[in-house]
């Protein structure tokens, strides 16, 4: 791949739509050659981040928010973008909590920002109160040095 490719996806903030986004994912990953242990990494972690955007980014779920995903396919990586346009929330309030606390209790926000974090090679979360979330992460077809 010279250019990279760029899928984009743009689904009602409702649960019931999390699992287009992972089988989408999926098919990509699958189409870009990562093991089966990456892919299954890979659909937790947009799961997850798609889910935190259903459950906390808006105060009604009528559907007619929406979640923005965006797949760009490199040569050496897959760089996926989650972007609601949500209430946000405090960037700082979960990246000083402990690790074993919960941030849940503060940000309402449970454990799935952590599982993206570990799951993918690189993530990165920017949150503007009143604005949205968007969650950029990034899995390499081969392991990084």
């Amino acid at each position: 791949m010279e250019n990279p490719i760029q899928v984009n996806l743009e689904i009602p903030c409702l649960s019931e739509f999390v699992g287009i986004v992972r089988l989408t994912i999926s098919g990509i990953a699958t189409r870009m050659n990562f093991s089966v242990e990456d892919i299954e990494d890979i659909k937790i972690a947009v799961s997850e981040a798609c889910t935190n955007s259903v459950q906390y980014a808006h105060h009604e779920s009528s559907g007619k928010n929406k979640i923005f995903v965006t797949s760009i396919l490199h040569e050496n990586k897959l760089e996926i973008i989650i972007e609601d346009k949500g209430k946000g929330f405090d960037i700082k309030l979960l990246d000083n909590a402990p690790k074993t606390e919960v941030v849940k209790d503060k940000l309402g926000l449970g454990l799935g920002l952590t599982f993206v974090k570990s799951l993918m090679d690189e993530a990165y979360i920017d949150s503007v109160i009143g604005k949205g979330t968007i969650v950029r992460m990034i899995k390499y077809t081969v392991p990084k040095k």
